[in-house]
């Protein structure tokens, strides 16, 4: 009885977090300005500018750019990748890194509770029916490996997968361990290539990296396909 009571305490200082952020964001305008502004710079697709943002708040800035990516992963489907070249390029790769996994990692967990809490009709309104969709299937697809695999693809949103975990049986642990495994090689590379280049050679590196996610999603497609078979033998 005192676990149970536990738990149902828990959940609802979760929940009233939760109407806590929404909450400041409708009846804040100085807050309602800024995160709308920040949505505006990250959804340009420019790692200049989002630099330049961050920068502008000084001592401040690692702290924005925490903030910022949690924005970018409940505001689906804003690129979280802009925000990881735009760290390592003001602290360096391995503080950028270090940095970009922490904040991506709050925000799936955030994700990952709004669609625990407040259901799928609400994760709708904050992604799309259609999108939404697409990931269950994928969900359905790959079953334990569904996450791992979304956070190798940097073309599947991040954001939708979280919110998708949330909606299932999966519990938190099993999802944050396989979010965090599945970021990290991806953090770490884009991180360290973010640190060297500038500009548009950023967009052939995205490329070089798509590339190397798809033949990672090949290797494990193999694995997912050959227990299929091997169930289906037994």
């Amino acid at each position: 009885m005192i676990i149970i009571k536990g738990l149902i305490k828990g959940y609802k200082s979760k929940i009233i977090f939760l109407a806590i952020i929404i909450s400041v964001y409708f009846f804040i305008p100085a807050v309602k300005i800024n995160i709308n502004q920040a949505i505006f710079i990250l959804s340009n697709v420019d790692v200049d500018m989002v630099r330049d943002y961050i920068l502008g708040f000084g001592i401040w800035a690692p702290i924005v750019s925490f903030f910022l990516m949690i924005l970018q992963s409940i505001a689906a489907p804003l690129p979280a990748f802009i925000i990881t070249f735009a760290n390592a390029g003001l602290f360096g790769w391995v503080k950028g890194a270090l940095l970009s996994w922490s904040s991506a990692m709050a925000g799936a967990t955030i994700c990952f509770y709004i669609a625990r809490f407040l259901g799928r009709n609400v994760v709708e309104k904050l992604t799309s029916r259609t999108a939404l969709k697409s990931i269950d299937e994928f969900f359905g697809n790959y079953g334990k490996y569904a996450i791992l695999i979304a956070r190798l693809l940097p073309f599947i949103s991040f954001d939708i997968v979280s919110y998708s975990a949330g909606l299932t049986s999966m519990s938190f642990w099993s999802f944050f361990i396989a979010t965090g495994i599945g970021q990290l090689p991806a953090t770490i590379i884009y991180s360290y290539i973010g640190s060297m280049l500038t500009g548009t050679a950023r967009t052939f590196v995205f490329g070089l990296l798509c590339l190397f996610a798809l033949s990672t999603f090949i290797v494990l497609f193999k694995k997912v396909w050959n227990d299929k078979k091997k169930k289906g033998m037994m």
